[in-house]
């Protein structure tokens, strides 16, 4: 179990990483873009899915087998706050996130770029959290 643990450690601080620079430096810097947007848009999005698809995804997948096969050294409640953790995240990306991306993706709006950063912050804690919380499980169970 510890190779499961030390996966979701990594997609989780993987993720961490990615989306601390989307909310420091890649969403704010995109108010630079201005009427090119649309084309960077789409661009953007093919490339950004090659870098997050597969964390997010092992990230799921290692949270959700974690609630059913873990250490008994981790809680069931870590368990279950890694999973919530990951779910916010997924709840975010695609309530929130996705729909501003498809907005910018056919015109420059300041106000869905702003909307977009200023939301992003839900993802940035969450994964914060999750990553903290994988490197703690991890620990624990080593």
């Amino acid at each position: 179990m510890t190779w499961l643990l030390a996966a979701q450690a990594f997609a989780a601080l993987y993720m961490t990483g990615v989306i601390w620079m989307c909310q420091i430096a890649h969403y704010p810097l995109m108010h630079e873009v201005g009427d090119g947007m649309p084309a960077y848009q789409r661009r953007n999005r093919v490339r950004t899915t090659w870098v997050v698809g597969p964390a997010m995804l092992v990230e799921l997948v290692a949270a959700a087998v974690l609630l059913v096969a873990r250490p008994a050294a981790v809680p069931a409640r870590a368990a279950w706050l890694g999973i919530a953790l990951v779910a916010i995240c997924w709840a975010v990306t695609v309530l929130l996130s996705v729909p501003a991306h498809e907005r910018l993706s056919a015109r420059y709006d300041a106000a869905a770029l702003d909307r977009l950063v200023r939301t992003n912050w839900i993802r940035t804690a969450a994964w914060t959290g999750h990553g903290a919380l994988a490197l703690w499980m991890l620990a624990v169970a080593a």
